[in-house]
């Protein structure tokens, strides 16, 4: 084997660039004669702290050579990996290792563990640990930290923790990742932080909290869909809420929709239902039309789940 390439899910998230990033230092640390190439649509900036970001290629042509192996990394479906599905079908073998449970097994060869907290921690256990360097730690806990929400979500268990540990002991600076990746915001991803939280709405008897963001709002704010992160978290933890919506338009009437579960809600299937995917807590998918019928068929299944629940 010869060229691998490797890339991830559209609007990368921490764990996608942690687990592409790991990657790319532990093969080429370990097998340097192997020409590795990472495709992802960005590198967002609050991810500097991890050495050779800027080996991650954003802008490239579709018709190059045929890779040996594409490496497909927490990535739920081929059409979420964008423009890098044209190289995964040229590709003479490819491989998805994953940790949604609504993961299609569209490679090859699929290692999909829904049971992991995140991508990271599926590599970690495929890496041989001797041969983890700090590189390779500092990125496999980036992912581990945002897919786990700084260890507070529920998909973080003992072997997770041991984990974190192990990468700790490779010399990993957990504030400094943590910190500059997770909580460190600018001046205008605070207000519209705040704006989100000041014009989020509760329905369901206060079960369920909506906030939405338009096109327009972004643009006064000069705010991409990588300077939301968080908003979704931190509309997570009002009190009485079970499920948290946050909805946000791409386009001219298309909506990026980002749900989290505190309760027995599985927001995977609602996810699903979409055409999206996900975790049982954390899940998303796109949808088209008007901002009101958008988030009315989102209660709707919120409800339907909710409903089921008080009859049992």
């Amino acid at each position: 084997m010869k060229t691998i390439a490797v890339s991830g899910h559209i609007r990368p998230d921490g764990d996608c660039v942690g687990s592409c990033m790991a990657v790319y230092h532990y093969i080429h640390e370990n097998r340097p004669e192997i020409q590795i190439d990472i495709f992802l649509e960005s590198k967002p900036e609050s991810f500097h702290m991890i050495s050779e970001l800027d080996r991650i290629n954003t802008e490239y042509n579709t018709d190059i050579e045929n890779y040996d192996l594409f490496l497909s990394l927490d990535c739920g479906s081929i059409d979420r990996l964008g423009s890098a599905q044209a190289i995964f079908e040229k590709a003479k073998k490819t491989v998805c290792i994953d940790h949604h449970i609504s993961n299609t097994k569209f490679a090859d060869d699929n290692y999909v563990y829904a049971d992991a907290s995140s991508a990271c921690e599926v590599l970690y256990e495929m890496f041989d640990e001797d041969k983890i360097s700090l590189k390779t730690a500092e990125a496999l806990y980036l992912g581990i930290v945002h897919d786990t929400g700084v260890f507070k979500h529920s998909n973080t268990s003992e072997k997770t923790m041991m984990i974190a540990g192990k990468l700790l002991s490779k010399g990993v600076s957990s504030s400094q990742i943590i910190d500059g990746s997770f909580y460190q915001k600018t001046y205008h991803q605070n207000q519209i932080l705040g704006r989100c939280l000041l014009e989020s709405f509760l329905v369901l008897n206060g079960k369920c909290i909506v906030s939405t963001l338009s096109k327009k709002i972004m643009d006064f704010y000069e705010v991409t869909s990588s300077d939301l992160d968080g908003i979704i978290d931190q509309m997570r933890v009002t009190e009485g809420v079970e499920v948290a919506v946050f909805i946000y338009e791409t386009d001219s009437q298309d909506y990026k929709v980002s749900m989290r579960a505190n309760g027995d809600i599985d927001v995977s299937k609602i996810a699903v239902y979409f055409g999206g995917g996900g975790h049982v807590k954390a899940a998303g998918c796109s949808l088209k039309g008007v901002m009101h019928d958008v988030i009315n068929n989102i209660v709707r299944h919120i409800d339907v789940q909710l409903k089921g629940q008080e009859e049992q």
